[in-house]
């Protein structure tokens, strides 16, 4: 497949305009493909050139231009050329087009709950040509006038407001200036709730399987919509543009969401099946006001090139944290950044694969998915926070309002963003932009004291640059200390040297901890004193605040990472500490964040105890917090996946004795029997039964993920079997595949998987999306296996001939697999 090289780019914006697309979509020919005609009209800025258009068909019918035929077999690879242009320029392609199983393009899929047929299109990055022919980049906006015929009982939603115009016959009205990957038309009988507000019609549309979680949960999903859209409106002073404003959760999705003007789509996991916490509506309602931001960031204002990514998502990112926080219920969103979204971001920062925030220079289409990461959101939003620290937000605000006035229905670039914010700032932020922004790597945060006693004689901060990327960067930052669980000392500094004075904490009491950042305002890799780090186990749930708590969890796992900590001492904390953690949000996460990192780095003969001391922490927790509490419902969820209680695991399995607020929740009931199977005491029957009860699109994924967990021979070829070959699965029937096979109790059995590995996920290569199949080679990485052969193998592999996506997802994978070897080397 031809990626489309940014020079490339660069020479067909600098000849054409397009001023409209037509586009009319049939989906109601099978199951298998769909047609698809698109009219584009453009203007040529000199008569007579050459360019080209992209399309990515099953079969072309017809090409013309301006009235001439172009013979269908001139489509090469995916592009047509178009000769002898005029000054106005049509051209129109018919063409069939095939529906896909990975997540991108038009995406079909089948609710195995009613057997009900459902499409998406989900065109980023450069998958719009599979859908219609079109001049697939960024910088190439126009108006869209779409049209669909599809079954009689099926529902059309798309970038505009939709109308059924005969049975089956669907017109959307004509957009605003869209990028291609923005385009998008959702389609099958999908269950709605419709609202208003401010004149804006809202809906919301899951599968018709899920109509009634639509019903109960659309009242919170609206209320945040309403929220985020009153807040950017009144922040941004520009208002909303895209005419109605539709949420669709459609099946088998590749991300959280993507911001199709007027017509988001989400994963519909966010429409929650049985027990849900208040962090699971957190999450949701982040990702919906998130979304809501991009109809500023993003779409209505759009890159200009891939580069430029991070003017999406980094403020995206940054707002729907703000937005949460300072206008609905979830004052913890800043917290939840520091504990999901931040240690996102800085798992890829300590990988190779790292990249600046801006200014990555992506030389084609393909190559810039690669840089869709924790970088460009999570770092990118914590860089936003110090430039407010720098700056303020009154300019801050006022740079915004000024990019966009400046730039509406266009195309920008990090060069625009900046000199808004110098014009509001009055300041030159060259130095500023260059440190944080275009300069990879995180600085490492520490505090030295010099203690007389048990008091402090004398503090300062320590600020370390990394070898690799070495840069000045300011720090607006806090220092706390600890005593008793209660505030002894703090300092609020600004960090311009590698050593800094903190005399606020000279002659207080020797903190038990000593938190630098304590805020979590800045982005660093933060190196706790000795005394400190020791302090841990006993001493991390006694503090205060939760964001402290944070940075404390995070350097943790960061340590592990780092080889800095021993991971028998984070493991230690875990089970002394994370028990009595008051935060919903940092005990479900650091649950999930944790155990990777530690397991990897520890011995196999140490690795059952590991699993043993997590059950009997989560047991902890479940009998001392209120039954059906949300603290409840975490530790059971981590009990049904650690537990060795064979009996418990059979009750829970069989919907019996379940803990209060999980009754009738399968995904406790599937949790149960994928541990029993990977323990030797469950195997098809078992998993039949719970699937006889589940026979819905999470359940047919989960018996795929109990199976692949079995200890044997037979059920680990089969798995990688279904996982590797091309047979219509589904992206996310694989991606369960892949969680359910590596066990880290069933070494043995999988050693001969390490090879085939590296020969078989590459080869997907040929059949697989780039955006899935990253995902996916992340997931099947065979990370039990930790060994100097699976190094070797990695490195063997890396050697050859590797897609983007799969090379990314084996250079961060052999450099975590690396870390643990380290690990064990040093503390072993």
């Amino acid at each position: 497949m031809t990626s489309l090289l940014r020079t490339e780019a660069q020479a067909r914006a600098a000849l054409v305009d397009v001023t409209g697309y037509r586009v009319h979509l049939d989906l109601d020919t099978g199951e298998e493909t769909f047609e698809s005609t698109s009219t584009i009209s453009f203007t040529c800025r000199e008569p007579g050139a050459s360019t080209f258009l992209d399309v990515a068909a099953t079969t072309v019918h017809s090409i013309t231009l301006n009235g001439n035929e172009i013979q269908p077999s001139a489509v090469e690879g995916r592009r047509v050329v178009l000769d002898d242009l005029a000054v106005s320029n049509t051209v129109e392609v018919r063409a069939t087009m095939t529906y896909s199983r990975d997540g991108q393009g038009l995406h079909r899929a089948v609710d195995p709950t009613d057997g009900r047929h459902y499409v998406y299109g989900h065109l980023f990055l450069d998958a719009a040509p599979t859908v219609f022919a079109c001049f697939d980049q960024p910088d190439l906006k126009a108006p869209y006038d779409v049209t669909v015929r599809a079954p009689h009982d099926w529902t059309v939603i798309g970038n505009g407001d939709p109308t059924r115009t005969a049975p089956g016959e669907w017109t959307l009205s004509t957009t605003r200036p869209l990028a291609t990957y923005f385009v998008t038309v959702c389609a099958g009988p999908y269950a709605s709730v419709h609202d208003e507000h401010r004149g804006v019609r809202l809906g919301v549309h899951a599968r018709r399987s899920l109509a009634t979680e639509l019903r109960e949960q659309a009242p919170q999903i609206l209320e945040v919509t309403k929220a985020a859209y009153d807040y950017d409106d009144e922040l941004f002073g520009v208002p909303y543009a895209f005419g109605e404003y539709h949420q669709v959760f459609v099946p088998e999705f590749n991300a959280g969401a993507m911001e199709n003007p007027g017509c988001v789509t989400f994963r519909d996991q966010y429409v929650f099946r049985g027990a849900y916490t208040r962090n699971d509506v957190l999450t949701r309602s982040n990702t919906v006001a998130h979304e809501m931001a991009h109809m500023w960031f993003g779409d209505l204002v759009t890159l200009r090139w891939w580069d430029d990514l991070w003017l999406n998502e980094s403020f995206a990112e940054y707002m729907a944290h703000r937005i949460l926080s300072e206008a609905t219920e979830f004052a913890e969103a800043w917290v939840d950044f520091g504990i999901v979204r931040k240690i996102w971001g800085y798992a890829v920062e300590h990988t190779p694969s790292t990249h600046p925030v801006a200014g990555s220079e992506a030389v084609d289409a393909g190559s810039a998915l690669m840089n869709f990461d924790g970088i460009s959101y999570a770092k990118g939003a914590s860089v936003l926070r110090q430039l407010i620290a720098f700056i303020g937000d009154d300019a801050f605000v006022a740079g915004i309002r000024a990019y966009l006035a400046e730039h509406r229905d266009a195309n920008a670039t990090f060069a625009d963003f900046l000199a808004a914010m110098e014009r509001a700032s009055g300041r030159d932020l060259g130095a500023w932009a260059d440190a944080w922004l275009r300069t990879s790597g995180r600085d490492t945060l520490g505090v030295e004291l010099d203690l007389d006693g048990d008091h402090v004689r004398g503090a300062s901060v320590m600020r370390r640059t990394p070898d690799a990327a070495p840069t000045s960067r300011a720090h607006r930052l806090d220092v706390v200390g600890y005593r008793g669980g209660q505030r002894v000392v703090e300092d609020d500094l600004t960090l311009l040297e590698a050593m800094t004075p903190a005399p606020a904490l000279v002659g207080a009491p020797a903190p038990e901890l000593l938190v630098p950042n304590a805020g979590d305002l800045t982005w660093a890799l933060v190196d706790l004193d000795d005394a400190t780090l020791a302090a841990l186990p006993e001493h991390l749930s006694s503090v205060p605040d939760a964001s402290a708590r944070v940075v404390l969890w995070t350097a943790l796992i960061d340590g592990v990472r780092s080889v800095t900590v021993d991971p028998r001492h984070a493991h230690r904390t875990f089970v002394q500490a994370w028990p009595h953690e008051p935060s919903l949000t940092v005990l479900e996460a650091v649950g999930r964040h944790l155990f990777g990192p530690v397991t990897a780095a520890l011995l196999p003969s140490e690795q059952a105890q590991v699993v043993r001391d997590r059950a009997a922490a989560a047991q902890a927790v479940l009998d001392a917090r209120p039954a059906g509490s949300p603290e409840s419902l975490v530790a059971a969820r981590l009990l049904a996946d650690t537990t060795c209680d064979v009996a418990l695991l059979r009750d829970w399995a069989a919907g019996r004795r379940v803990p209060a607020g999980l009754e009738g929740d399968d995904e406790l009931r599937w949790s149960a029997v994928t541990r029993l199977v990977v323990l030797g005491e469950g195997g098809d029957a078992d998993i039949d039964a719970v699937h006889d009860n589940d026979r819905t699109m999470s359940g047919d994924r989960n018996a795929l993920r109990a199976k692949a967990s079995a200890p044997t021979a037979a059920a680990k070829e089969w798995a990688w079997a279904e996982l590797t070959r091309d047979d219509g699965r589904s992206h996310y029937e694989r991606n369960f595949l892949a969680s359910g096979f590596w066990r880290v109790s069933q070494r043995d059995l999988l050693e001969p998987y390490a090879e085939r590995y590296f020969a078989d996920v590459p080869a997907m290569a040929g059949w697989v999306g780039q955006d899935a199949l990253q995902r996916l080679a992340g997931l099947a990485f065979p990370w039990p296996l930790v060994s100097t052969a699976t190094r070797d193998a990695a490195d063997a592999a890396l050697a050859q001939d590797l897609t983007p996506a799969v090379r990314r997802a084996v250079v961060d994978e052999r450099s975590r697999l690396d870390d643990a070897l380290r690990s064990l080397e040093k503390y072993a």
